[in-house]
Protein backbone atom coordinates (compact mmCIF):
# COMPACT_ATOMS: atom_id res chain seq x y z
CA UNK A 1 0.00 0.00 0.00
CA UNK A 2 1.46 3.31 -0.89
CA UNK A 3 2.01 6.20 1.03
CA UNK A 4 -0.22 8.08 -0.92
CA UNK A 5 -3.06 5.80 -0.59
CA UNK A 6 -2.85 5.55 3.48
CA UNK A 7 -3.51 9.06 3.51
CA UNK A 8 -6.59 9.31 1.29
CA UNK A 9 -8.14 6.30 3.35
CA UNK A 10 -9.18 8.92 6.07
CA UNK A 11 -12.53 7.20 6.37
CA UNK A 12 -13.55 4.71 9.42
CA UNK A 13 -14.80 1.07 8.12
CA UNK A 14 -18.33 0.81 7.20
CA UNK A 15 -20.59 -1.81 9.40
CA UNK A 16 -20.17 -4.36 6.17
CA UNK A 17 -16.29 -3.98 5.70
CA UNK A 18 -15.92 -5.14 9.30
CA UNK A 19 -18.11 -7.91 9.03
CA UNK A 20 -16.78 -9.07 5.67
CA UNK A 21 -12.93 -8.63 7.37
CA UNK A 22 -14.04 -10.97 10.24
CA UNK A 23 -15.45 -13.64 8.11
CA UNK A 24 -12.13 -14.17 6.77
CA UNK A 25 -10.43 -14.36 9.87
CA UNK A 26 -8.94 -10.51 10.17
CA UNK A 27 -9.75 -9.64 13.79
CA UNK A 28 -7.38 -7.29 16.09
CA UNK A 29 -4.90 -10.64 17.88
CA UNK A 30 -2.05 -9.98 20.42
CA UNK A 31 0.13 -12.82 20.45
CA UNK A 32 1.29 -10.92 23.29
CA UNK A 33 -2.20 -10.56 25.53
CA UNK A 34 -2.88 -13.89 24.89
CA UNK A 35 0.97 -14.81 26.01
CA UNK A 36 0.50 -13.20 29.46
CA UNK A 37 -2.61 -14.22 30.14
CA UNK A 38 -1.68 -17.59 29.94
CA UNK A 39 1.78 -17.65 32.18
CA UNK A 40 -0.27 -15.71 34.81
CA UNK A 41 -2.63 -18.15 34.60
CA UNK A 42 -0.40 -20.92 35.23
CA UNK A 43 1.63 -18.92 37.51
CA UNK A 44 -1.25 -18.44 39.61
CA UNK A 45 -2.63 -22.38 39.55
CA UNK A 46 1.01 -23.23 41.01
CA UNK A 47 1.78 -20.84 43.50
CA UNK A 48 -1.80 -21.35 44.97
CA UNK A 49 -1.15 -25.18 44.62
CA UNK A 50 1.51 -24.21 47.88
CA UNK A 51 2.53 -26.85 50.08
CA UNK A 52 0.30 -29.49 47.96
CA UNK A 53 2.73 -28.91 45.61
CA UNK A 54 5.60 -29.10 47.32
CA UNK A 55 4.33 -32.56 48.72
CA UNK A 56 4.36 -33.77 45.20
CA UNK A 57 7.61 -32.61 44.36
CA UNK A 58 8.94 -34.38 47.77
CA UNK A 59 7.16 -37.66 46.74
CA UNK A 60 8.78 -37.72 43.22
CA UNK A 61 12.14 -36.88 44.70
CA UNK A 62 11.67 -39.79 47.27
CA UNK A 63 10.96 -42.21 44.91
CA UNK A 64 14.08 -42.17 43.35
CA UNK A 65 15.62 -42.04 46.68
CA UNK A 66 13.87 -44.49 48.71
CA UNK A 67 14.50 -48.32 47.86
CA UNK A 68 14.51 -50.80 50.38
CA UNK A 69 17.05 -54.62 49.19
CA UNK A 70 13.72 -56.49 47.65
CA UNK A 71 12.44 -53.52 45.58
CA UNK A 72 15.91 -52.90 43.98
CA UNK A 73 16.50 -57.00 42.84
CA UNK A 74 12.62 -56.77 41.52
CA UNK A 75 12.13 -56.86 37.90
CA UNK A 76 8.81 -54.78 39.07
CA UNK A 77 10.63 -51.66 40.52
CA UNK A 78 11.22 -49.41 37.14
CA UNK A 79 7.63 -49.60 36.01
CA UNK A 80 5.76 -49.44 39.81
CA UNK A 81 8.44 -46.20 40.35
CA UNK A 82 7.26 -44.95 36.90
CA UNK A 83 3.90 -45.08 37.34
CA UNK A 84 3.50 -43.79 40.51
CA UNK A 85 6.07 -40.92 39.33
CA UNK A 86 3.80 -39.88 36.55
CA UNK A 87 0.66 -40.38 38.87
CA UNK A 88 2.39 -37.62 41.26
CA UNK A 89 3.59 -35.56 38.38
CA UNK A 90 -0.35 -35.30 36.70
CA UNK A 91 -1.36 -34.51 40.09
CA UNK A 92 1.09 -31.42 40.03
CA UNK A 93 0.46 -30.33 36.77
CA UNK A 94 -2.80 -31.56 36.31
CA UNK A 95 -4.46 -27.80 37.91
CA UNK A 96 -1.51 -25.70 35.53
CA UNK A 97 -2.46 -27.16 32.59
CA UNK A 98 -6.12 -26.73 33.47
CA UNK A 99 -5.85 -23.42 34.03
CA UNK A 100 -3.53 -22.58 31.18
CA UNK A 101 -6.07 -24.55 29.03
CA UNK A 102 -8.79 -22.27 30.03
CA UNK A 103 -6.54 -18.97 29.57
CA UNK A 104 -6.06 -19.95 25.82
CA UNK A 105 -9.29 -20.18 25.65
CA UNK A 106 -10.59 -16.95 26.79
CA UNK A 107 -7.64 -14.90 25.78
CA UNK A 108 -9.34 -14.12 22.28
CA UNK A 109 -12.72 -12.60 23.94
CA UNK A 110 -10.47 -9.77 25.96
CA UNK A 111 -9.47 -8.04 22.47
CA UNK A 112 -10.81 -9.94 19.26
CA UNK A 113 -13.65 -12.03 20.61
CA UNK A 114 -13.83 -16.06 19.83
CA UNK A 115 -14.42 -16.13 15.83
CA UNK A 116 -13.88 -19.20 13.78
CA UNK A 117 -13.24 -18.39 9.97
CA UNK A 118 -13.27 -21.17 7.24
CA UNK A 119 -11.52 -18.62 4.80
CA UNK A 120 -9.16 -18.65 7.33
CA UNK A 121 -7.73 -21.95 7.06
CA UNK A 122 -7.88 -21.84 3.00
CA UNK A 123 -4.54 -22.10 1.84
CA UNK A 124 -2.62 -18.99 0.43
CA UNK A 125 -0.33 -20.22 -1.86
CA UNK A 126 1.10 -16.56 -2.35
CA UNK A 127 2.53 -17.12 0.75
CA UNK A 128 4.99 -19.16 -0.81
CA UNK A 129 6.74 -16.84 -2.96
CA UNK A 130 9.49 -15.98 -1.20
CA UNK A 131 9.68 -12.17 -2.68
CA UNK A 132 6.73 -11.55 -0.90
CA UNK A 133 7.80 -13.18 2.11
CA UNK A 134 11.02 -10.97 2.01
CA UNK A 135 8.68 -7.99 1.59
CA UNK A 136 6.90 -8.89 4.77
CA UNK A 137 9.69 -9.14 6.68
CA UNK A 138 11.24 -5.30 5.65
CA UNK A 139 7.37 -4.18 5.72
CA UNK A 140 6.64 -1.55 8.27
CA UNK A 141 4.14 -3.55 10.39
CA UNK A 142 7.43 -6.39 10.06
CA UNK A 143 9.80 -3.94 11.55
CA UNK A 144 7.45 -2.86 14.29
CA UNK A 145 7.33 -6.69 15.07
CA UNK A 146 11.42 -6.55 15.16
CA UNK A 147 11.55 -3.82 17.26
CA UNK A 148 8.34 -5.12 19.84
CA UNK A 149 10.70 -8.33 19.80
CA UNK A 150 13.79 -6.64 21.19
CA UNK A 151 11.96 -3.90 23.52
CA UNK A 152 10.57 -7.57 24.97
CA UNK A 153 13.79 -8.95 25.22
CA UNK A 154 15.64 -6.20 27.03
CA UNK A 155 13.05 -5.02 29.24
CA UNK A 156 12.34 -8.46 30.31
CA UNK A 157 16.49 -9.79 30.51
CA UNK A 158 16.94 -6.34 32.51
CA UNK A 159 14.18 -7.01 35.17
CA UNK A 160 15.36 -10.34 35.70
CA UNK A 161 18.50 -9.77 35.95
CA UNK A 162 17.59 -6.63 38.37
CA UNK A 163 15.62 -9.66 40.37
CA UNK A 164 18.59 -12.11 40.13
CA UNK A 165 21.01 -9.52 41.49
CA UNK A 166 18.03 -8.67 44.54
CA UNK A 167 17.52 -12.45 45.47
CA UNK A 168 21.16 -13.04 45.49
CA UNK A 169 21.37 -13.85 49.08
CA UNK A 170 18.30 -15.74 49.38
CA UNK A 171 19.39 -17.85 46.42
CA UNK A 172 22.42 -18.76 47.95
CA UNK A 173 21.06 -19.36 51.51
CA UNK A 174 18.75 -22.26 49.64
CA UNK A 175 22.12 -24.69 49.42
CA UNK A 176 22.06 -24.69 52.83
CA UNK A 177 19.86 -25.69 55.98
CA UNK A 178 17.24 -28.41 56.09
CA UNK A 179 16.12 -29.48 52.17
CA UNK A 180 12.93 -29.28 52.91
CA UNK A 181 12.79 -25.49 54.25
CA UNK A 182 15.05 -24.91 50.79
CA UNK A 183 12.82 -26.57 48.53
CA UNK A 184 9.75 -24.48 49.72
CA UNK A 185 11.86 -21.35 49.77
CA UNK A 186 13.47 -22.27 45.93
CA UNK A 187 9.88 -22.58 44.81
CA UNK A 188 8.75 -19.64 46.38
CA UNK A 189 11.31 -17.72 44.78
CA UNK A 190 11.08 -19.27 41.11
CA UNK A 191 7.16 -18.35 41.83
CA UNK A 192 7.82 -15.53 42.74
CA UNK A 193 9.84 -14.67 39.80
CA UNK A 194 7.55 -16.53 37.25
CA UNK A 195 4.75 -14.00 38.71
CA UNK A 196 6.93 -10.75 37.98
CA UNK A 197 7.69 -12.19 34.42
CA UNK A 198 3.95 -12.69 33.78
CA UNK A 199 3.51 -9.60 35.36
CA UNK A 200 5.72 -7.84 32.65
CA UNK A 201 3.89 -9.80 29.47
CA UNK A 202 0.80 -8.50 30.99
CA UNK A 203 2.11 -4.89 30.29
CA UNK A 204 3.28 -5.45 26.97
CA UNK A 205 0.29 -7.15 26.05
CA UNK A 206 -1.84 -4.31 26.98
CA UNK A 207 -0.13 -1.93 24.85
CA UNK A 208 0.42 -4.64 22.39
CA UNK A 209 -3.48 -4.90 22.20
CA UNK A 210 -4.07 -1.13 21.87
CA UNK A 211 -1.66 -0.82 18.81
CA UNK A 212 -2.81 -4.35 17.03
CA UNK A 213 -6.26 -2.62 17.59
CA UNK A 214 -5.08 0.52 16.10
CA UNK A 215 -3.54 -1.01 13.11
CA UNK A 216 -6.78 -3.10 12.60
CA UNK A 217 -8.57 0.03 11.90
CA UNK A 218 -5.94 1.48 10.17
CA UNK A 219 -5.97 -1.17 7.92
CA UNK A 220 -9.54 -1.23 7.69
CA UNK A 221 -10.11 2.46 6.66
CA UNK A 222 -11.55 3.70 3.14
CA UNK A 223 -11.85 6.54 0.81
CA UNK A 224 -14.78 8.66 0.45
CA UNK A 225 -14.89 6.85 -3.01
CA UNK A 226 -15.20 2.87 -1.58
CA UNK A 227 -17.62 4.43 1.21
CA UNK A 228 -20.00 5.68 -1.68
CA UNK A 229 -19.89 2.85 -4.64
CA UNK A 230 -20.51 0.29 -1.29
CA UNK A 231 -23.45 2.69 -0.49
CA UNK A 232 -24.91 2.51 -4.31
CA UNK A 233 -23.88 -1.11 -4.35
CA UNK A 234 -25.68 -2.15 -0.67
CA UNK A 235 -28.92 0.32 -1.17
CA UNK A 236 -29.15 0.24 -4.69
CA UNK A 237 -28.29 3.17 -7.73
CA UNK A 238 -30.92 5.91 -6.69
CA UNK A 239 -31.42 6.61 -10.28
CA UNK A 240 -32.64 3.33 -10.60
CA UNK A 241 -34.46 3.19 -7.71
CA UNK A 242 -36.26 6.11 -8.91
CA UNK A 243 -37.06 4.82 -11.44
CA UNK A 244 -38.26 1.44 -9.59
CA UNK A 245 -40.67 3.56 -7.77
CA UNK A 246 -41.96 5.28 -10.91
CA UNK A 247 -43.25 1.89 -11.96
CA UNK A 248 -44.83 0.75 -8.85
CA UNK A 249 -46.87 4.08 -8.84
CA UNK A 250 -47.57 3.63 -12.53
CA UNK A 251 -49.12 0.34 -11.68
CA UNK A 252 -50.70 1.38 -8.87
CA UNK A 253 -52.30 3.85 -10.68
CA UNK A 254 -53.47 2.12 -12.98
CA UNK A 255 -55.09 -0.40 -10.82
CA UNK A 256 -56.74 2.23 -9.26
CA UNK A 257 -58.49 2.97 -12.22
CA UNK A 258 -59.49 -0.40 -12.80
CA UNK A 259 -61.13 -0.49 -9.27
CA UNK A 260 -62.89 3.25 -9.76
CA UNK A 261 -66.28 1.82 -11.87
CA UNK A 262 -67.06 -0.39 -8.47
CA UNK A 263 -67.35 2.87 -6.60
CA UNK A 264 -70.81 3.75 -5.18
CA UNK A 265 -69.99 7.56 -4.98
CA UNK A 266 -67.24 10.23 -5.35
CA UNK A 267 -66.64 12.71 -2.90
CA UNK A 268 -65.03 15.98 -4.30
CA UNK A 269 -64.27 19.48 -4.29
CA UNK A 270 -64.55 21.69 -7.12
CA UNK A 271 -61.02 21.00 -8.54
CA UNK A 272 -58.98 20.38 -6.62
CA UNK A 273 -59.47 16.74 -4.11
CA UNK A 274 -61.55 13.53 -5.45
CA UNK A 275 -62.28 10.30 -3.51
CA UNK A 276 -64.23 7.10 -4.58
CA UNK A 277 -65.87 4.89 -2.20
CA UNK A 278 -67.10 2.19 -2.07
CA UNK A 279 -69.30 0.12 0.47
CA UNK A 280 -70.35 -3.78 0.82
CA UNK A 281 -72.70 -4.12 3.88
CA UNK A 282 -72.01 -7.84 3.15
CA UNK A 283 -68.17 -8.15 3.12
CA UNK A 284 -67.62 -4.40 4.63
CA UNK A 285 -67.04 -3.32 8.06
CA UNK A 286 -67.37 0.40 6.57
CA UNK A 287 -67.40 2.23 3.43
CA UNK A 288 -63.68 1.52 1.73
CA UNK A 289 -61.46 4.01 0.03
CA UNK A 290 -60.34 2.89 -3.77
CA UNK A 291 -59.53 5.66 -5.17
CA UNK A 292 -57.81 9.17 -4.82
CA UNK A 293 -55.78 12.04 -6.37
CA UNK A 294 -55.60 15.48 -6.14
CA UNK A 295 -55.23 18.28 -9.41
CA UNK A 296 -54.77 16.01 -12.43
CA UNK A 297 -55.45 12.78 -10.95
CA UNK A 298 -58.74 14.32 -8.92
CA UNK A 299 -59.85 15.35 -12.98
CA UNK A 300 -59.30 11.79 -14.29
CA UNK A 301 -61.30 10.72 -11.44
CA UNK A 302 -64.23 12.70 -11.96
CA UNK A 303 -63.72 12.15 -16.09
CA UNK A 304 -64.11 8.52 -15.02
CA UNK A 305 -66.71 8.41 -12.63
CA UNK A 306 -69.14 10.49 -15.24
CA UNK A 307 -68.55 7.75 -17.92
CA UNK A 308 -69.66 5.40 -15.49
CA UNK A 309 -72.66 7.11 -13.53
CA UNK A 310 -70.78 7.28 -10.73
CA UNK A 311 -72.66 9.93 -8.33
CA UNK A 312 -70.50 12.64 -7.63
CA UNK A 313 -70.93 15.05 -4.47
CA UNK A 314 -68.85 17.71 -3.87
CA UNK A 315 -68.24 18.32 -0.51
CA UNK A 316 -64.96 19.72 0.14
CA UNK A 317 -63.94 19.45 4.14
CA UNK A 318 -65.17 15.33 3.65
CA UNK A 319 -62.97 14.85 0.23
CA UNK A 320 -59.57 16.62 2.12
CA UNK A 321 -60.71 14.68 5.70
CA UNK A 322 -61.00 11.45 3.71
CA UNK A 323 -57.64 11.84 1.24
CA UNK A 324 -55.67 12.82 4.60
CA UNK A 325 -56.83 9.86 6.87
CA UNK A 326 -57.47 7.01 4.34
CA UNK A 327 -55.55 5.18 2.18
CA UNK A 328 -56.88 3.39 -0.75
CA UNK A 329 -58.16 0.11 -0.22
CA UNK A 330 -58.36 0.89 3.66
CA UNK A 331 -61.68 1.23 5.63
CA UNK A 332 -62.43 5.33 6.37
CA UNK A 333 -61.94 5.95 10.41
CA UNK A 334 -64.55 5.37 12.86
CA UNK A 335 -64.61 9.83 13.05
CA UNK A 336 -66.31 9.86 9.65
CA UNK A 337 -68.70 7.39 9.75
CA UNK A 338 -71.82 10.32 10.42
CA UNK A 339 -70.76 12.09 7.64
CA UNK A 340 -69.69 9.08 4.84
CA UNK A 341 -73.31 7.81 6.15
CA UNK A 342 -75.30 10.89 5.02
CA UNK A 343 -73.29 10.55 1.54
CA UNK A 344 -74.38 7.23 1.40
CA UNK A 345 -78.20 7.54 2.38
CA UNK A 346 -78.21 11.01 -0.07
CA UNK A 347 -76.91 8.63 -2.68
CA UNK A 348 -79.47 6.49 -2.32
CA UNK A 349 -81.69 8.81 -2.18
CA UNK A 350 -80.73 10.38 -5.13
CA UNK A 351 -81.35 6.95 -7.41
CA UNK A 352 -84.87 6.76 -5.83
CA UNK A 353 -85.83 9.83 -7.26
CA UNK A 354 -84.56 9.34 -10.63
CA UNK A 355 -86.37 5.68 -10.58
CA UNK A 356 -89.66 7.66 -10.12
CA UNK A 357 -89.04 11.26 -11.60
CA UNK A 358 -89.22 13.66 -8.32
CA UNK A 359 -86.68 16.34 -7.94
CA UNK A 360 -83.39 15.30 -6.30
CA UNK A 361 -82.95 15.79 -2.78
CA UNK A 362 -80.44 18.31 -1.53
CA UNK A 363 -76.54 17.50 -1.21
CA UNK A 364 -75.60 16.94 2.21
CA UNK A 365 -72.84 19.23 3.65
CA UNK A 366 -71.57 17.12 6.98
CA UNK A 367 -69.87 19.38 9.59
CA UNK A 368 -66.19 17.90 9.76
CA UNK A 369 -63.34 18.49 12.52
CA UNK A 370 -60.78 20.27 10.53
CA UNK A 371 -57.98 18.24 12.71
CA UNK A 372 -59.45 15.40 10.13
CA UNK A 373 -58.00 17.46 7.59
CA UNK A 374 -54.43 17.39 8.37
CA UNK A 375 -52.41 19.55 5.85
CA UNK A 376 -55.30 20.12 4.01
CA UNK A 377 -57.38 22.28 6.26
CA UNK A 378 -57.16 25.36 4.39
Amino acid sequence: MSEQSDQERTEQPSEKRLREAREKGDIPRSRDLSGAVVVLAGVSALISGGERSLEHVRRIYGMGLGYGRDALFSDQLPGRVLSLAMHEAFALFAPVALATLLATLAAPVLLGGIHFSSQALQPKFERLDPLAGLGRIFALRGLVELAKSLVKLLLIGAVLLMVMKHWQAELMSTGRGDVGASMLKAMGLLGRAALLFGSILALIGGADALYQKFDHGKRLRMTKQELKDESKESEGNPELKGRIRQLQYQMARKRMMQELPKADVVIANPTHFAVALRYDEGRMGAPRVIAKGVDELAQQIRVVAGSHRIPLVEAPPLARALYATTQIDREIPAALYVAVAQVLAYVFQLKQAVVRGDEPPPAPQPDIDPDLMGPYKF
